[in-house]
C-alpha cells in the first residue's frame, strides 16, 4: 500500500481547533516533511489549493501558499518521491496548466502529477471576480472533462485543437511534453466525480469516515468500481486519513479530546454555510467535510490510539478492495513524520519499506 503525506500549505493543518498546534505555513515547514518524508521510503507528496479560509478564532486557512509553486521547490530538493500538486481550475486555464507542469516535470524528472479540483467555495473566486455563477455546481464536471482532455492532449502531443463548451483551442502549442507518465487525481465524490475519475484520473482520492473505523470508506471503493466498469479503465482509491498516535492509546485519547473541546465554532460555522451552498448532491466530499457533528477535523477519518494500534488500522485499509494506498495529515507534522517512520511503518504488514 502507498502512503502519501497531504503537506500543511495551508496554517494549523487540518483541525479547526483552539487547542491543536498553531502554526503558518512555510516553505521551509513543508521542505523539512517534504525531506523526512522521503527519508523514511514515503511514496508521494500531495498539496492542496485553499483561496480563501473560514475565519474564526484561529483563523484557519486564512494563510497559505500557492501549491504549484510549492511542488515546483520540493521537487527540487527531493530525488525519488513523487510530487503532486493542486490546480483550482477556475482559475488557471488548462494550456498554462500544462505548461506548468511540464516544467516541474523537468524539474522532477518524471515524479510529477496533478489533482483537479472544481471548486466549491464561492468566496475563494467570487472575491477576484472568477465565480462562474451558481450553475457551476450543476456543471463542473462537465467543464473539468473538457480540461482535463486539453491536458491529456498537449501533454501526449504537445497540440490542442479541442473545441467545446467551456474552452475553444486553437492550434494551441506546450512543448515540451513531460518525460514522466504522467497523473491525474481527482477527489471528487459524487456520482459525476466518480464518473469523471473513471474516465479521466489515475487516482480517486476519498474521505475516510469516523474515528478508528478504517474500513467505513469501502463503498466509495465499491462505487467507483461501478464506474470504472464502464470505462474499462483502473482506478485505485487513496484515502484521506488522519493520524492521531501516542505510545499508549490513553495519551492518544488525550490528545483528541482536548481538541475536540478546542473546536473554533466560528470557523466550523463558515464551513456550514459553504458546504451547504451546493444543493445539486448530497454525497460530496464537501458535505462530509462541513458536516457539523465534528467538524473539528473536518470530518475525515481518523485514527487514534498507540503506534500498534495505528498501524493495525492502516493495515485494516490496505485490505480494503482496490485501495492503492492512504493520503495522511497528522496533528502535529514534525513528529508525525518521525513517528510514522520509526515507530509505526516498521509495524505495518502492508509497508515493505525498511524504517
Amino acid at each position: 500500500m502507498q502512503v502519501g503525506v497531504f503537506v500543511p500549505i495551508n496554517n494549523n493543518g487540518w483541525l479547526i481547533s483552539e487547542n491543536s498546534p498553531q502554526y503558518m505555513p512555510s516553505f521551509d515547514l513543508n521542505k523539512q516533511i517534504a525531506v523526512r518524508a522521503e527519508h523514511y521510503g514515503l511514496d508521494f507528496l500531495l498539496s492542496m489549493i485553499k483561496l480563501r479560509g473560514f475565519g474564526g478564532k484561529t483563523e484557519f486557512w486564512e494563510y497559505g501558499l500557492e501549491s504549484f509553486t510549492l511542488m515546483a521547490g520540493l521537487a527540487a530538493i527531493t530525488s525519488k518521491i513523487k510530487i503532486f500538486a493542486t490546480c483550482a481550475t477556475l482559475v488557471v486555464p488548462p494550456a498554462y496548466a500544462a505548461r506548468m507542469a511540464s516544467t516541474i516535470d523537468s524539474i522532477s524528472h518524471g515524479r510529477f502529477g496533478l489533482n483537479l479540483i472544481t471548486g466549491w467555495q464561492r468566496p475563494e473566486y467570487s472575491q477576484m471576480g472568477l465565480w462562474p455563477g451558481d450553475e457551476h455546481f450543476r456543471n463542473r464536471y462537465k467543464m473539468l472533462d473538457e480540461y482535463a482532455r486539453i491536458l491529456r492532449e498537449l501533454w501526449a502531443t504537445g497540440v490542442s485543437d479541442f473545441k467545446g463548451d467551456y474552452y475553444t483551442m486553437e492550434d494551441c502549442r506546450v512543448r515540451p511534453v513531460p518525460e514522466g507518465d504522467m497523473k491525474i487525481i481527482c477527489a471528487g465524490s459524487s456520482d459525476e466525480g466518480l464518473a469523471f475519475s473513471a474516465q479521466w484520473a489515475d487516482y480517486a482520492f476519498c474521505l475516510g469516515k469516523g474515528v478508528n473505523t478504517p474500513k467505513a470508506f469501502a463503498f466509495n471503493n465499491e462505487r467507483l468500481a461501478a464506474a470504472t466498469a464502464k470505462t474499462g479503465r483502473d482506478v485505485s482509491v487513496f484515502v484521506l486519513m488522519m493520524v492521531i498516535a501516542a505510545p499508549t492509546d490513553e495519551d492518544a485519547t488525550d490528545k483528541w479530546m482536548s481538541y475536540r473541546d478546542g473546536v473554533d465554532q466560528d470557523a466550523v460555522a463558515w464551513l456550514g454555510v459553504q458546504g451547504a451552498a451546493d444543493k445539486t448532491s448530497t454525497s460530496t466530499n464537501v458535505r462530509q467535510l462541513a458536516d457539523s457533528e465534528s467538524a473539528v477535523n473536518l470530518n475525515m477519518g481518523t485514527l487514534v490510539g498507540s503506534y500498534e494500534k495505528v498501524a493495525a488500522m492502516l493495515d485494516e485499509i490496505a485490505e480494503v478492495p482496490n485501495t492503492g494506498g492512504v493520503l495522511l495529515v497528522f496533528d502535529d507534522f514534525i513528529k508525525g513524520i518521525e513517528d510514522f517512520g520509526q515507530r509505526i511503518q516498521p509495524l505495518m504488514k502492508s509497508r515493505k519499506v525498511a524504517a
